[in-house]
């Protein structure tokens, strides 16, 4: 998150990092995160395409936010109707913050809090997912061979949707002959696109 007003000026303390709920049953709700480096949660006007885009693939679906960070997409894809999210991460900090987030939320029955590396979670767990949302830090370039564990994992149910974000100065290449691009589009420094498994 950018410094604005206040926290810009000299000697002013950085106002702590929020995310806002922008629908559903928890919409307007403001969850605070942990300033960590590489975390910056997926902007309002992105996740508003981006849940729109998914529209009623949401209904009752099982989550994966696979690079959770502040759990920004995971809650949102709950707090519309999906009716349950496993949230991984590697940063410990990050992902204890998500936990309480979902505790307040009275959600942990709907959800799983994982600290571990994508690669390792992926090799270790069980089950399927209709939606999984594959957001790490730009700078880590893993998005790329996440995409392909996932392909490859098994996990991911008949008709399922992958949410992938990169940068749009050095996006990370869809592997080939894995998925079929729904929807593309960039907003700022955020290239997003919406994916089907082949």
């Amino acid at each position: 998150p950018r410094k604005t007003g206040a926290s810009m000026r000299r000697g002013a303390k950085q106002a702590t990092p929020q995310l806002r709920v922008i629908g559903g049953r928890w919409r307007g709700r403001k969850l605070q995160f942990p300033d960590r480096p590489g975390l910056r949660p997926t902007g309002d006007r992105i996740r508003e395409t981006l849940f729109n885009w998914l529209g009623p693939h949401l209904q009752a679906a099982k989550c994966l936010d696979l690079f959770a960070g502040s759990g920004a997409l995971g809650m949102e894809a709950l707090s519309r109707g999906g009716a349950h999210c496993d949230f991984v991460d590697a940063d410990r900090e990050a992902i204890t913050a998500v936990g309480r987030h979902l505790n307040t939320l009275d959600a942990t029955q709907c959800s799983t809090v994982s600290c571990d590396m994508a690669e390792h979670y992926l090799r270790q767990t069980h089950g399927t997912w209709d939606i999984v949302f594959v957001d790490p830090p730009f700078d880590a370039r893993l998005g790329e061979s996440s995409l392909t564990q996932l392909a490859h994992s098994g996990r991911l149910a008949e008709a399922s949707r992958v949410y992938f974000e990169t940068s749009p100065s050095q996006p990370e290449p869809i592997p080939a002959g894995l998925y079929d691009v729904l929807r593309e589009k960039t907003t700022g420094d955020v290239c997003y696109r919406l994916l089907s498994p082949r």
